[in-house]
């Protein structure tokens, strides 16, 4: 396994809230993380059409890894899809998320609930790795239901109408970083990676 104090992983990402949670969900296990594009800034992913998040993150890291070839074989390459899946939707949006944010947003989700008395969902995060010998997937999930409307103003996405089951009956959005991170299926997915990294070498 990887010795974590002499390895990094390069997270590619678009999203900057997404690095500053994993970020310091990492660092608080003493392993190292950095944006990729801080290193190599012209990568430039097609988002692949697919139901299921690991399919997704897979995909945009062979994308990655095609275009990086052989330039940081010391590290790890981080992908991550993630989305929320609504019951009453039929799973919608699931791996369109981020398309259907940048369209509706959370708002436009509430709409399409309105009158909907079951309000189960659930957050997934899938992250696929490149370890130097392989790919790996590591998934987080968080059950929660969906807000009435949106409350507080920390976080982003979906953050604002979705309420974790395992809270206080806060959205995420309400709670600070450290609160999301003890229940947020990033942390979750992050958490996994982490032990797995932690293992010592044989």
């Amino acid at each position: 396994m990887l010795d974590s104090t002499s390895k990094r992983i390069l997270f590619h990402t678009g999203n900057k809230g997404k690095f500053l949670e994993a970020s310091e969900f990492m660092i608080s296990r003493g392993i190292r993380l950095e944006l990729l594009s801080d290193h190599k800034s012209e990568i430039r992913v097609i988002e692949p059409q697919m139901n299921a998040f690991n399919e997704v993150a897979t995909s945009k890291l062979r994308q990655v890894l095609e275009q990086i070839g052989d330039e940081f074989d010391d590290d790890w390459i981080m992908v991550e899809d993630s989305g929320l899946l609504i019951d009453e939707l039929g799973g919608f949006p699931g791996p369109y998320s981020s398309y259907v944010y940048s369209k509706i947003g959370p708002n436009g989700i509430l709409r399409l609930m309105d009158g909907v008395e079951t309000r189960n969902a659930k957050y997934t995060a899938s992250l696929s790795v490149w370890n130097g010998n392989g790919i790996q997937s590591f998934e987080g999930f968080c059950e929660g239901i969906i807000a009435l409307e949106p409350k507080g103003d920390q976080g982003f996405g979906y953050d604002p109408i979705f309420i974790p089951i395992e809270g206080d009956g806060r959205t995420f959005s309400e709670m600070t970083k450290l609160e999301k991170s003890r229940l947020s299926h990033r942390a979750n997915a992050l958490n996994i990676l982490s032990d797995a990294m932690l293992v010592p070498s044989i």
